[in-house]
């Protein structure tokens, strides 16, 4: 399944049809939250870190924010 568009709802990212894609906590500080994303990925900021994750809501990988 590719990922059409992604949008932030609260802490939580859903698709842009309103379906929940997966839960995937967005973060609660002032820079964090979804930061983007591809046809198979979601880059998601939590604290100094952005998240990567696939459309299963499995973490791919981890990079530090600037």
């Amino acid at each position: 399944m590719a990922i059409a568009s992604a949008v932030q709802k609260g802490n939580f990212v859903y698709d842009e049809r309103g379906r929940q894609l997966t839960t995937i906590a967005a973060g609660g500080g002032s820079h964090d939250g979804l930061q983007g994303y591809t046809a198979t990925t979601v880059s998601v900021r939590k604290g100094s870190f952005i998240y990567i994750y696939d459309e299963r809501g499995h973490q791919k990988s981890v990079i530090p924010a600037r």
